[in-house]
């Protein structure tokens, strides 16, 4: 018997092109039976953040002042040619024009086809998050020597 095909990816970036990317290899390995972990961290917190726009979360005046500058899912900016924010709606706007998956689709697939999501336990502590700050879907926070052990036995993609 064949082992289960897993990839496992490190979602370092808070850019609307790269969650593409991320969300893009997730639900198409997913939908072709691989295992896929998805582990945010630092600026992918965006992506996963429960409050969508810009928001005072997380422990001390630093880290509230730091997370609200991060900006959160609605403001993720293209990683170039951002033109002022303006960008990823265009994107948006010429990926739904073209019949292709956005960004919000390509999650809810992410989600509906099983993927795991989990949070980087030290990015949490820096930015003084918890786990309510995030979506449901966040199976677990895990430190980097847990994730490298659900990772064990399958490709690793860092996207940053």
């Amino acid at each position: 018997m064949e082992d289960k095909k897993k990839i496992s990816i490190v979602c370092f970036s808070g850019d609307f092109d790269k969650a593409i990317a991320v969300f893009t290899i997730a639900s198409g390995a997913a939908a072709v039976g691989y295992e896929v972990n998805l582990f945010f961290t630092f600026w992918g917190f965006n992506i996963i953040k429960k409050k969508k726009g810009r928001s005072f979360v997380g422990k001390g005046i630093l880290a509230r002042v730091f997370n609200f500058l991060m900006g959160g899912f609605k403001n993720l900016p293209l990683s170039r040619l951002n033109f002022g924010g303006i960008s990823p709606k265009l994107m948006t706007y010429m990926m739904k024009k073209r019949n292709v998956a956005t960004l919000n689709e390509l999650i809810q697939a992410s989600i509906d086809l099983g993927v795991n999501f989990y949070a980087c336990e030290m990015s949490m502590i820096i930015l003084g998050t918890k786990l309510t700050d995030f979506i449901p879907q966040i199976k677990e926070v895990l430190g980097v020597a847990k994730f490298l052990e659900i990772a064990r036995g399958g490709e690793i993609i860092f996207i940053s």
